[in-house]
């Protein structure tokens, strides 16, 4: 499994991370996602340097401002992540076929099989 490493907790990375892919400033995603505007430069701020982490439902409206799933700010798996990336912007038919595929995939592999890679 692909993990990623710095010096900043997972939340403060993934959310500079799709911010930085939206082209928000970190002040129009604050305000985006309902903070005041003369605290949300630095609110964005203090989580993106991993000072604070806002509570879940905070967390929500930031992934919603950007268009991502919640999950995505949470992951530490750079694989998982992507993927979480191309999920959201799949449509419910296209999603139904992946996780046929990956089903289909595990059966085919077998319960007891070690993972590939």
């Amino acid at each position: 499994m692909a993990k990623t490493t710095a010096k900043y907790p997972v939340f403060a990375l993934r959310l500079a991370q799709a911010r930085e892919r939206s082209g928000l400033s970190q002040t129009q995603l604050g305000v985006l996602a309902g903070l005041d505007p003369s605290v949300a430069s630095p609110r964005i701020n203090q989580y993106e340097r991993g000072k604070h982490e806002p509570q879940l439902k905070t967390a929500k409206r930031l992934a919603d401002v950007l268009g991502i799933p919640p999950a995505f700010l949470y992951t530490d798996d750079d694989l998982l992540a992507e993927l979480l990336l191309q999920w959201n912007d799949l449509t419910l038919r296209q999603k139904k076929d992946v996780l046929k595929q990956v089903a289909a995939t595990k059966t085919l592999r077998g319960k007891s099989s070690p993972k590939a890679e």
